[in-house]
């Protein structure tokens, strides 16, 4: 798997990465993520270019760092996140209560909510 975000809004861009595939993705809803040292549950979302979303996947990967992670990624400005107590709000780059990231490394499933 070849991955590439490109320079844009939501996030940092990132040079082109290569995975090793260990399974199929999946959609993912949901991540439960440290916001401010506690764990939070937050929507998840793939952001394509032109701010429009797209789904965000998990996937498996080899790691080799840590062996086998699952690698959360989405459209080509990344994936963008935020907490479901602020789910009543629209998604937007400039809302100060999201945030955005070119792809994450997660290391322990429990915490994906799969679509």
């Amino acid at each position: 798997m070849h991955l590439e975000v490109e320079e844009n809004p939501n996030c940092e861009p990132s040079a082109l990465q290569v995975f090793q595939e260990l399974g199929p993705p999946k959609a993912l809803k949901k991540i439960r993520l440290e916001v401010e040292g506690k764990p939070t549950l937050c929507w998840v979302a793939g952001i394509d270019k032109d701010s429009k979303l797209c789904v965000a996947w998990a996937q498996k990967v080899a790691d080799s760092g840590a062996g086998v992670s699952t690698l959360v990624y989405g459209g080509r400005w990344g994936v963008r996140f935020k907490p479901v107590t602020h789910e009543k709000e629209p998604w937007d780059l400039q809302n100060p209560n999201q945030w955005g990231e070119p792809y994450l490394f997660y290391g322990d499933e429990k915490g994906l909510v799969y679509a």
